[in-house]
């Protein structure tokens, strides 16, 4: 029961994560905060590989789900048009004419005033400095998302 003493200062181990991560020299170059444009952290070589597996991978998936989508859309289409003729539903044909011609009326006059947002034309230009100063990762994945589609 007599006074406790403090607890030893050699008792735990500290970890320096800032430490620990210098000494991972692949986790620095991967994960460590930059800059520059990928054009200024990789080669030639390792822009090329990036930019093509990451556009094949990119391009394969958005054929998946571009042919999911069109038999999706395509099978629907379809199977209203066999319940339209066999008389399970019926379509109000000047309905869907007249609705049809008033979206044509508001786009027509949507891009009669073809200026884009202060918003939008900021993250335009974003994109456009990006893909200049990262031409060899842009054309890499331009390619890689070509070989992705037609696999």
């Amino acid at each position: 029961a007599g006074p406790r003493s403090p607890p030893k200062e050699d008792a735990f181990n500290v970890l320096d994560l800032a430490e620990y991560t210098k000494s991972r020299p692949w986790w620095k170059k991967v994960f460590a905060p930059s800059s520059g444009s990928s054009a200024e952290k990789y080669n030639v070589a390792t822009q090329l590989v990036i930019g093509g597996v990451t556009g094949w991978c990119t391009g394969f998936i958005f054929q998946k789900v571009g042919k999911l989508a069109a038999t999706a859309v395509g099978g629907g289409f379809f199977l209203l048009q066999i319940a339209n003729h066999t008389g399970y539903i019926k379509v109000d044909w000047k309905l869907v004419e007249r609705d049809v011609n008033k979206a044509k009326q508001q786009l027509k006059f949507h891009s009669s005033s073809n200026k884009m947002s202060p918003e939008v034309k900021s993250k335009v230009d974003e994109v456009i400095v990006f893909l200049k100063k990262n031409v060899i990762l842009t054309g890499g994945f331009a390619g890689g998302f070509l070989l992705g589609m037609a696999s």
